[in-house]
């Protein structure tokens, strides 16, 4: 395969027949008409490649659009989109991102240059299209091909794609879907990217400290813009849906006992069924309650994409989840995203837009009791504390008011919602993040004793938050001089867990404790036998 300088092929290839010069009035007048074709096809329910073949038909005359630029317009989306999901393709094979650009794209779209290969072949993952249709005639260089199953490309007179939503709905009903093992749930027909999910569950069962590779998160990235295309393409029984709610709340349940990746798999995999679901035409009533599962099955992807270290996917399911739950109009539903959301940046190493996120969800939250309602202040009070609150009686003062109206707002939850750890928002998570946001600000008498009220709240089973909070009274013990009794802590806490139960943040806060102690006590053997311990445990 070639390297990654798939553009140096345009000095040995020749190129498309060039477009003309296009000026800055020109391009914006190719863009508006574009815009009015694609709206135009979107309505009557065309696919992106027929989409893509009008705009090249009636933009091409006037202003010489080439085909992979007719793509990019049918999509809607902008250079910069482009060249972030071919990087995003790359790490998602485990690859180092390589040096595309918007400038090298847009020499593409312009004709001046010609994509390798290489570059070739992500542009058609990208665009979900075959080399022919972006207007190159060889073959792609996975010898394989990039349009979806079942769809035929537009001939000459420009064959519209898909039914429109109305002639969908007298289409004649499709035969009877595979129904996986373990999963007896009616649904469509599933996809490939489901067995490698299953690939993964047996996998842990084998081998319950299994890890997850670049074909899993790969996959799990596709399931999810699968559900972006369904939600906004825009039937299914009453009760199937029942199901998947009691599944989903179920989900919410296991979520501090049972293995993140293993929790992550039955996610996805009813995520996925929902998708297929979403893709076709379906009453008011029950699109409303698909769109509020998958808004909360997204936002549960993305916290789980949290604890598994993958912030970039984990952003991704959080943006896919603001995209369904902005479909129900539930302002709560809406600030419960915002404020799990703000957990991204807050755990790596972003505290502003925490902070900013965190005020999002206060605002949506409003005046009625909500899991975000109590939520929502806590992490902005911890957002505080990370921004270099220490010492300061200014920021003391207003990440304590912060953390009052956490409890205040607590206080008046509901049974349910004061019970539910992924969903809600539950006293021994408060205690826990308030004894987080102490110890940034150096208060590490109080930090102790908000730990210790979390820890006790927590069950055996609940091993995730309950390692957390253990790491954070070893920090304390760090921050209080005892070096070797916050090591042995940390160390103990850490081992005593199987390996299925060590995910990427709780090494990542293991890690950072290492660093600090080291930093601090660089000759302590003790540091030297943690770290010898992180790496053989």
């Amino acid at each position: 395969m070639p390297g990654h300088h798939g553009g140096l092929a345009a000095a040995r290839e020749p190129g498309p027949e060039r477009a003309p010069a296009v000026v800055p009035l020109t391009a914006r007048r190719e863009v508006a008409l574009a815009r009015q074709v694609r709206a135009r096809e979107l309505v009557t329910g065309s696919a992106p490649d027929t989409i893509a073949a009008r705009i090249n038909a009636e933009c091409g005359p006037a202003y010489g659009t080439t085909m992979i630029r007719a793509y990019r317009l049918a999509l809607g989306i902008a250079l910069a989109d482009v060249v972030a999901q071919v990087k995003a393709w790359y790490q998602a094979e485990g690859r180092k991102p390589p040096r595309f650009s918007e400038t090298l794209l847009s020499a593409y779209e312009s004709g001046q240059k010609r994509p390798g290969p290489e570059y070739l072949h992500y542009l058609c993952a990208v665009y979900r299209a075959d080399p022919q249709d972006l207007g190159y005639p060889r073959p792609c260089l996975c010898g394989g091909e990039h349009r979806p199953a079942g769809r035929e490309p537009p001939a000459a007179g420009l064959t519209p794609g898909p039914a429109s939503p109305l002639a969908r709905a007298s289409r004649p009903p499709r035969g009877p879907r595979r129904v996986p093992a373990g999963r007896d749930a009616p649904g469509p027909a599933a996809e490939p990217d489901d067995d490698v999910l299953r690939g993964m569950l047996l996998r842990l069962q084998a081998d319950s400290g299994a890890a997850a590779d670049g074909a899993f998160f790969g996959a799990a990235d596709r399931i999810r813009r699968r559900m972006d295309d369904a939600l906004l393409a825009g039937r299914v029984s009453a009760t199937v849906i029942d199901r998947w709610e009691e599944d989903t709340a179920g989900y919410a349940r296991q979520y501090m006992t049972t293995p993140p990746l293993r929790l992550l798999c039955d996610t996805l995999l009813d995520f996925g069924d929902i998708r297929r679901v979403c893709a076709e035409r379906q009453p008011v009533e029950s699109a409303e309650r698909l769109c509020r599962l998958a808004g909360r099955l997204a936002g549960l992807a993305g916290i789980i994409m949290i604890n598994l270290g993958d912030p970039r996917l984990a952003r991704s399911f959080f943006r896919t989840a603001r995209t369904a739950v902005d479909e129900t109009g539930d302002r709560g539903l809406r600030a419960w995203v915002a404020a799990r959301e703000a957990l991204v940046p807050l755990y790596y190493g972003e505290p502003e837009e925490a902070l900013a996120l965190a005020g999002s969800a206060i605002g949506l939250a409003g005046r009625n009791p909500s899991a975000a309602g109590a939520m929502a202040p806590a992490l902005a009070a911890r957002a505080l504390a990370r921004m270099g609150g220490r010492g300061r009686r200014d920021a003391l003062d207003q990440v304590m008011r912060m953390l009052d109206q956490a409890h205040e707002v607590l206080d008046d939850l509901p049974g349910p919602d004061r019970a539910d750890t992924a969903f809600g928002y539950t006293e021994r998570q408060l205690h826990f993040h308030e004894g987080d946001t102490l110890l940034a600000l150096g208060d590490c008498q109080r930090a102790g004793r908000a730990f210790a009220q979390a820890w006790r709240r927590y069950g055996p089973g609940e091993f995730l938050d309950r390692t957390l909070i253990t790491l954070g009274q070893a920090r304390c013990l760090l921050e209080s001089g005892e070096p070797e009794q916050a090591l042995r802590l940390s160390r103990d806490a850490l081992l005593s867990q199987p390996r299925e139960q060590r995910p990427a943040i709780v090494l990542r806060a293991a890690r950072q404790l290492g660093r600090a102690a080291a930093a601090r006590h660089a000759m302590l053997p003790a540091v030297r036998e943690y770290r010898e311990a992180l790496l053989t445990g």
